[in-house]
């Protein structure tokens, strides 16, 4: 049976790869959103998220950011292969539910990467 977790080797996690998708990337808005794709050659989707405290708390910010992994975690099979991801929640997305998040990101992520 397939694991079900949001494995670390699927995260954005060192700097200069959020610096290469921000520079390199081509950038898609949302209401809540701002996504930016960007080509890797690890040969796997990869998915960082950042959330300012704009936002709100850390308990708000925390809650976007496991909506926004919950949503990535489900759909990975769907998404083109071989991207980075970074998804930056914007200002009102502290009160979304995840069938709002989901609308939104599958909108953006899953109909233009033409899976």
């Amino acid at each position: 049976m397939e694991t079900q977790s949001f494995r670390k080797h699927v995260r954005i996690r060192k700097r200069r790869d959020y610096v290469t998708v921000y520079q390199q990337g081509v950038r898609s808005n949302s209401e809540h959103f701002t996504i930016i794709a960007c080509k890797n050659h690890v040969g796997i989707s990869r998915l960082g998220i950042t959330v300012s405290k704009k936002v709100g708390s850390a308990v708000k910010r925390n809650r976007i950011k496991r909506l926004v992994r919950e949503f990535f975690r489900l759909h990975e099979s769907k998404l083109s292969t071989s991207q980075d991801f970074v998804i930056i929640a914007k200002k009102g997305a502290a009160s979304l539910k995840y069938d709002d998040v989901h609308q939104e990101l599958e909108s953006q992520l899953i109909r233009n990467s033409g899976a």
